[in-house]
């Protein structure tokens, strides 16, 4: 399956396990409105925001009411300004507001990483790093944060374990050595790409002889990082990883490194503050 198909697949159950988590077999709450009442709301942010996940709150609505219309006026990757209705929704008021948690929990998580990606990207401008982000991802939310990542700007690895190799300290000690490693990956599967974790410069010159596709420099000081990408001159990617925040981005990124990974974009995000207002009720004619 590729990642278009992941998505089309993720957006679906994700829309359908969060109205089973919150709704379940009825909203008690909304029972309280007369049934033919039906309402017009707006969705604002309070604060600056890279909009995602138009796509899940679509689909949450198509499945708990049909009859709702949302009218986006803002897409995936937009940036959003504070007290901005990017969101209009008109339809039964019932369903207005039983969808109105779980809609604002989808957009607030996937906006809140976008936002943080496009905010560690807009740092690297004017180096030609790439951005790239983890499998430290917020669990059931593995394919939605990294196409959340994608509309900040930022570059998705791999999307889990199955679609690239990236030999780490345990599978080399497993396997006896780098090129022990390197070679039964190959034999594995050859088209796919085959990354080594180093953590010194003994071991990155035990991954270049075995002929890995990408080293990530694990750890590493600056200092040793100028240093690697000077010794490895150009003939292999190379990966910086490890304690990257927003502080030492554009440091690492001088460094001449092709890559920064960053765990950081999807577990250490703080949910945009989103809001729904109800804006106009009345009996349906």
């Amino acid at each position: 399956m590729d990642f278009h198909d992941a998505l089309a697949e993720d957006i679906r159950n994700c829309a359908a396990r969060l109205l089973a988590e919150d709704v379940g077999p009825v909203d008690i709450t909304a029972q309280l409105i007369p049934e033919n009442q039906v309402g017009r709301a707006q969705v604002i942010s309070r604060e600056l925001a890279i909009l995602c996940g138009v796509a899940w709150v679509d689909e949450l609505f198509r499945r708990l009411d049909p009859r709702v219309a949302l009218i986006w006026h803002a897409a995936d990757g937009d940036r959003i300004a504070p007290d901005q209705p990017f969101l209009e929704l008109e339809g039964p008021a019932r369903s207005l507001l039983t969808g109105e948690r779980a809609a604002l929990n989808l957009l607030q998580t996937l906006s809140a990483t976008a936002t943080r990606t496009r905010h560690f990207v807009d740092q690297l401008d004017g180096t030609d790093v790439k951005l790239l982000d983890t499998r430290k991802t917020i669990p059931g939310m593995r394919v939605a944060q990294k196409y959340a990542v994608a509309c900040g700007g930022g570059t998705n690895h791999r999307i889990g374990l199955y679609d690239a190799f990236l030999i780490k300290e345990n599978h080399i000690a497993a396997c006896g050595s780098i090129e022990a490693a390197v070679k039964e990956a190959r034999n594995i599967a050859r088209d796919l790409t085959v990354e080594v974790e180093v953590e010194n410069f003994d071991e990155l010159d035990q991954a270049l002889a075995a002929e890995a596709d990408m080293i990530m420099l694990d750890n590493f000081s600056l200092e040793d990082m100028r240093a690697a990408v000077e010794h490895v001159a150009g003939r292999v990617k190379l990966e910086a990883s490890g304690n990257v925040d927003e502080t030492r981005l554009k440091a690492i990124a001088e460094t001449g490194v092709d890559f920064i990974s960053s765990g950081a974009l999807t577990k250490d995000i703080k949910a945009i503050d989103l809001s729904m207002r109800v804006i106009e009720v009345q009996e349906d004619k």
